[in-house]
């Protein structure tokens, strides 16, 4: 059963220009240093970011809260497989909304895709109750 969907289109210039203007103190805000490192090793850094920064936004849609209640950015962490597909982590208040909206018997699953075609990076979220067997 789906248990929320989220979408996000970010401009990666203005993540870059965020990136410009505030640097650390913007990377430190939102990223987690995993986030951080993958980034800082692409060719495309603010690419890179942008598509992290719209799946936190996507999964804050799909956590059905936004970016409020207390949902903090690093609360939403992308990490990627070794095949390169990315998935979500969620800790703290995120993971607890996820908790509080799972049903009785089911598990979780959060599903991300991240896309760019510059000037643009988009995710999609999905949050899927799966059966405990």
């Amino acid at each position: 059963m789906i248990l929320g969907i989220g979408t996000d289109l970010a401009n990666i210039e203005r993540i870059e220009r965020t990136l410009n203007r505030y640097g650390d103190r913007f990377r430190n805000r939102v990223f987690t240093e995993t986030e951080q490192r993958k980034a800082e090793r692409r060719a495309d850094t603010p690419g890179t970011y942008a598509k992290r920064w719209a799946a936190k936004e996507a999964c804050s849609k799909a956590l059905g809260t936004g970016l409020r209640m207390g949902i903090s950015w690093k609360d939403m962490a992308v990490s990627n497989i070794d095949t390169g597909q990315p998935q979500m982590h969620v800790t703290g208040w995120a993971a607890e909304r996820l908790a509080q909206m799972t049903p009785a018997g089911h598990r979780a699953i959060i599903h991300v895709t991240l896309t760019d075609d510059h000037p643009w990076a988009q995710a999609f979220v999905v949050i899927e109750a799966r059966p405990v067997a």
